[in-house]
């Protein structure tokens, strides 16, 4: 017999399901940024690398803070003795 999930598994799926868009998005956002600026300045093509590499940086950090919250929330409590 199925179980049904808990809300905290939804919450989960939920997050998870999102990191992959979030980190494209974050990219081209980037590169798009620095291309645009490239293009109104004249200054081929350093602002695309420039927007590209904050992008990444960008999508990267989403990812950890979205793994973050997910192992937190899905953590056993601490066992032992509590005071």
């Amino acid at each position: 017999m199925a179980s049904t999930p808990d809300a905290r598994t939804i919450r989960m799926i939920g997050q998870l399901s999102t990191v992959g868009l979030a980190f494209v998005f974050a990219i081209a956002l980037g590169f798009g940024g620095g291309y645009w600026l490239d293009m109104k300045l004249g200054t081929t093509p350093w602002l695309t690398f420039v927007g590209f590499a904050m992008g990444l940086a960008a999508g990267v950090l989403n990812v950890v803070r979205t793994m973050r919250t997910v192992s937190a929330d899905t953590a056993p409590p601490p066992s032992g003795p509590s005071r």
